[in-house]
Formats: C-alpha cells, sequence, structure tokens
C-alpha cells in the first residue's frame, strides 16, 4: 500500500542567500511537492520514513489603503521548505524506527529553531548548515541513547531544506537527491557506502568491490558510524527537486528518472509513476520518493 503526502506553497523571496559577486532578487516560483512510499513486492515491512514541511515565521498583510505596499515586505519572511526521506537498517521493526525516529526528530528540532533560515545571507549561511547538521546530529543520538551504540539500528538520512533559490542538504547513507535541469538529471549527494569509499580511495576497482558486496554496507548512517555530507545547490525556475531510498535506483537508471520526471504534469504522478517503474522492474525493496517542482508563480 502506498502512503502520500503533499504539500504546496508560494516562494516569494526577496535577495537570498547566493554568492555577493551575484545577488540578485529571485523570481517568485511555486514549490510544488509531493511524497510517496511502498513497502515493495517482495519485502512486507516497510522501513522508509519521509517527511514534507512548509516552515514559515511572518506577517501578511491582507489588506491596507496605504499606497506603497513594498514598506510591508520586510515583514513577509521566505519560506523554507523541508524535505527528508530516511530508509531503516536493522532488520525486523528496529529499522522502521530508527527511520521514523529520525525524521521526528529532525523536524522537532528544525521546528524550535524555523527563524534561523530567516533574512540570511551569504555570512549567515555557515550558521544555518550548522543548524541543520545539529537536526542531523540529534536524531543520531537519540536513536544511540535509545538502542545503544554498537549493533543497533540505524538508518539513511537525506534532508534538503529549500530556501528559494538554495538547496541545502546534508547526507548520510545511500539514500539520494537529485535535481532535473533541461531534461539532464543531475545527483546532488554523493552515496556513503564502503563500495563508494574502498573505490574513491583506490584500494578497490568497481567490480571488485561489486563482487564483495560493499555497495550494500553503509559507510556512515545515522544511528551508527556518522559522517555526514553537508553543502548547497542554487536551483532555477522549472527546476525539479527529487530525494528517493535505494529501492528506486537500484531499479531504475538516471535516464528512466529523468525521463518520467520530466513527462510528469506534476508532483504527485511523478511519485506514482516512479515507484510503479521500480515495482515493474522486480520491487526489491522498499522504496520512496520525494519531488518538488519549481515552477515561476
Amino acid at each position: 500500500m502506498m502512503e502520500q503526502g503533499r504539500i504546496a506553497d508560494d516562494a516569494r523571496a526577496g535577495t537570498t542567500a547566493v554568492p555577493a559577486r551575484h545577488a540578485t532578487k529571485a523570481a517568485p516560483v511555486r514549490i510544488e511537492c509531493t511524497g510517496l512510499t511502498h513497502a515493495g513486492r517482495v519485502r512486507s515491512n516497510n522501513e522508509d520514513h519521509f517527511v514534507i514541511a512548509s516552515m514559515r515565521k511572518s506577517v501578511d498583510v491582507t489588506d491596507t489603503n496605504v499606497e506603497d505596499r513594498e514598506v510591508f515586505s520586510v515583514l513577509q519572511a521566505p519560506s523554507a521548505h523541508l524535505l527528508v526521506v530516511a530508509d531503516g537498517v536493522g532488520g525486523r521493526s528496529g529499522g522502521r524506527i530508527a527511520s521514523g525516529m529520525a525524521v521526528q526528530t529532525i523536524v522537532q528540532y528544525l521546528s524550535e529553531a524555523v527563524g534561523c533560515y530567516q533574512r540570511m545571507d551569504v555570512n549567515a549561511e555557515h550558521e544555518f548548515l550548522e543548524h541543520l547538521t545539529s537536526a542531523v546530529q540529534q536524531s543520531h543520538d537519540r536513536i544511540q541513547s535509545e538502542f545503544g551504540s554498537q549493533g543497533g539500528p540505524a538508518t539513511t538520512v537525506t534532508m534538503v531544506t529549500l530556501v528559494w533559490p538554495r538547496a541545502y542538504f546534508v547526507h548520510a547513507g545511500d539514500s539520494r537527491a537529485y535535481f532535473l535541469r533541461d531534461g539532464r538529471l543531475r545527483q546532488i549527494t554523493q552515496d556513503q557506502t564502503m563500495g563508494d569509499l574502498m573505490v574513491d580511495i583506490g584500494v578497490m576497482k568497481e567490480d571488485e568491490a561489486r563482487k564483495g558486496g560493499l555497495f550494500d554496507v553503509l559507510a556512515s548512517a545515522v544511528g551508527g558510524e556518522l559522517s555526514p555530507s553537508v553543502g548547497l545547490v542554487d536551483l532555477q525556475p522549472d527546476d525539479v527537486l527529487m530525494l528517493c531510498t535505494d529501492g528506486l535506483t537500484r531499479h531504475l537508471d538516471d535516464a528512466r528518472i529523468a525521463s518520467t520526471l520530466a513527462a510528469a504534469p506534476d508532483s504527485a504522478s511523478a511519485c506514482k509513476s516512479l515507484i510503479d517503474g521500480a515495482l515493474q522492474e522486480g520491487g526489491l525493496d522498499n522504496v520512496t520518493v520525494v519531488v518538488a517542482r519549481c515552477t515561476p508563480a
């Protein structure tokens, strides 16, 4: 059975967090997001979790006879859209508990720090990324406190916080974030598996690591050995952002994902088509997809 969530909001930011030499007024866009998850065709238990949230703290002037309404624009803080996918590991119910706990803790932590994304300039970005990383660290600490630090359940976490036009990500494990632009799919995150690590440092060739099953062993995970990666990417109107667990990417290659995202009329259709594709190709694992479309307002 599929589980779905959806949120749509307008992101009407003023001057946004871009490098000072390129500072510009961002074109308004409508951020339309949908998430969908499925246990797959083999497993009875779905250990994936996702969340989509819109964070806003502002004063909206609904009516006035003041001629220059621009004076009120400083009261309208931009929305931040939070997207998270988590794929639990640990077997039985442990993985599902870990991924759910991670998602819940991240949302709770960021709800308490909801103002951290407002009035950002390039000098505040480091502090903002520290807040996002702290949210993931809090979820890691909570899981280890609950289950212990050795051999307990863990989870991947891929989190993107979109403060238009900039998308900030914190990532641990092998769930992924992508964006589609002009028909080309680009991967934002890098998988954190032992296979990727061995290949990156030149210890093994890719086929050797694959034969040894090292691409199935996480080198970083929330609740396990955590070494999150942090970064950002600037988006443009008409870009499509996608987060997913490896239940999608083990069945669909980049070309198939790109064509599906490009053909879908909205985020809900994109999620359904992607999950249907993974199920048609075997559905060997839980699969979760979150899609955010950035359309000109």
